[in-house]
């Protein structure tokens, strides 16, 4: 815990709220860290897109949604989860030990929003903000549309004009999960054949990434 709190920059009074923050559902624990990631989420939205406000004076509001889109979700949330080696600290059950829990993107991304939630609650939207933006100017450096919004979507649609002459269709499969963690999974239709399918934390992020596959299956 010494070790992940000094990778924080934070050292929590209660070292209570941080042991919730790492343990997950599957423990099957009287606590875990649902409601904290709950919380987390909202203040990383709030964080993020204060920041793109602050950091770009003419950048236009579409482009800043783009922005935090890319910044705030499940990969990026993860890749900071390993940077801090949450992994190592999350309390998990055996089943999920050992079935990779520890690595998975999703239970990562829940136990560092947790994270930023506690350390809101014990100390506040300064405190909070200061680690959140430090971890995410270490994780990613470049910031900007060109580095984080990769539009797949309309890339594929002129890979699909220019060869077949058509353009692709995106079909909800289902979505699941709690209301306030939902994901969707998204299969892509090219001339009435399934092409690809993802699932994402959005309907348009699961687009996204089916059109990303897409383009990969294409090219090559």
């Amino acid at each position: 815990m010494k070790n992940l709190q000094k990778n924080l920059g934070y050292t929590f009074e209660n070292i209570k709220l941080l042991n919730e923050a790492l343990t997950h559902k599957s423990t099957k624990l009287h606590y875990n860290n649902e409601r904290l990631e709950f919380l987390g989420d909202a203040v990383m939205d709030l964080i993020v897109g204060e920041y793109l406000f602050r950091k770009f004076e003419r950048i236009a509001e579409g482009d800043m949604s783009k922005l935090r889109a890319a910044l705030v979700n499940e990969k990026s949330f993860a890749v900071m989860a390993k940077h801090l080696n949450l992994g190592d600290f999350i309390n998990i059950s055996q089943a999920e030990e050992n079935n990779g829990g520890r690595m998975k993107p999703s239970i990562l991304s829940d136990a560092y929003e947790a994270i930023i939630g506690a350390i809101y609650l014990e100390a506040g939207l300064e405190t909070a903000r200061k680690v959140a933006i430090n971890l995410l100017e270490i994780c990613f450096p470049q910031i900007d549309i060109t580095s984080l919004v990769k539009d797949y979507k309309t890339a594929l649609q002129e890979l699909t004009q220019a060869t077949v002459g058509v353009t692709p269709s995106y079909e909800l499969v289902g979505s699941f999960g709690p209301d306030h963690k939902k994901e969707f999974e998204i299969a892509l239709i090219l001339n009435g054949k399934e092409i690809s399918r993802a699932i994402g934390g959005s309907k348009k992020e699961a687009q996204q990434l089916a059109a990303k596959i897409a383009l990969e299956k294409m090219k090559n």
